[in-house]
């Protein structure tokens, strides 16, 4: 089984062209486990693997404030997510970073493995897609772009093509309130029985809310986004907690959860109420949940 380093993305994309099955590797968060619980085998006598963490181009991110648009390379990891400057910039996707594992696992595992992985509970994925990113691909070929809604086409399943990276995700600076929460079985280290990311943007008027573990993928709640936005107090930015409440039961509605070790359905739609419930008002009534 050959390992590849790659110390260039040059390099990474000729490696991944000329091999485009072998297993990409940027922190092996999710990768460990998967062997460990014998989910998944190394490539030992019939492939290759492309070790990504010292390709610099992946681990960088660049601000565009013209465009108001945050680039973050795909191997950047979760505990400069949770850091200044960046948890200012994207304090959703801060908040989630805080949730991943231990601090271990935050020094190693990367917003681009998150995507790639694309588990239902990926702790990054519910903010992504509230942020409306777009996720940056390239290959031998040349690159393309898609909304990471695009990108997440079921349980583990990507739009990634054989012999492509993932080399960026693009994310809209939003100016407003913003959070992620999550429940699970414990308080720390746990994979989410539910999310939840509410995200609002003030010039634009608009509320995002995206759901994570309770369904196939990751999901929107337009209809409860629609009667958020129609009813919040903008100027005064304050929303009636009745609505906030009608708004949290139509995601638990929309929400397509399934009962399993870690949960019921039941009390996944539960959490899904709350949380957004909460989140909302937490955004539109000076803190108070």
């Amino acid at each position: 089984m050959p390992v590849l380093v790659p110390t260039s993305l040059a390099d990474a994309v000729a490696a991944a062209g000329a091999a485009p099955d072998a297993l990409l590797l940027a922190g092996g968060t999710d990768l460990m486990v998967e062997i460990n619980e014998r989910h998944r085998t190394l490539p030992w006598d019939d492939g290759s693997v492309i070790a990504l963490n010292r390709v610099p181009e992946l681990s960088s991110w660049t601000l565009d404030r013209r465009a108001g648009s945050l680039r973050l390379g795909a191997a950047v990891r979760w505990a400069e997510l949770e850091s200044e400057p960046l948890r200012d910039l994207v304090p959703a996707l801060a908040e989630a970073a805080r949730t991943v594992g231990s601090p271990q696992i935050r020094n190693a595992g990367t917003v681009g493995g998150n995507l790639a992985t694309c588990s239902p509970a990926g702790d990054g994925l519910p903010v992504l897609a509230a942020y409306e990113a777009t996720v940056d691909l390239i290959a031998a070929s040349g690159r393309r772009s898609m909304p990471v809604a695009e990108f997440m086409i079921g349980v583990k399943r990507t739009a990634i093509r054989p012999g492509e990276l993932i080399e960026s995700v693009t994310v809209p600076l939003l100016d407003g309130p913003q959070g992620y929460s999550k429940v699970g079985v414990r308080n720390a280290m746990v994979i989410a029985t539910a999310s939840a990311c509410v995200a609002t943007d003030l010039p634009s008027r608009s509320v995002r809310i995206a759901l994570g573990s309770v369904a196939p993928t990751v999901i929107r709640v337009p209809d409860a986004e629609l009667l958020v936005q129609s009813s919040v107090d903008w100027t005064a930015r304050s929303l009636d907690p009745e609505l906030a409440a009608a708004a949290g039961a139509m995601a638990a509605e929309a929400s397509r959860p399934i009962d399993d070790h870690r949960s019921t359905a039941a009390y996944r739609r539960h959490a899904v109420s709350v949380m957004v419930r909460r989140q909302l008002l937490r955004a539109f009534r000076g803190g108070e949940a």
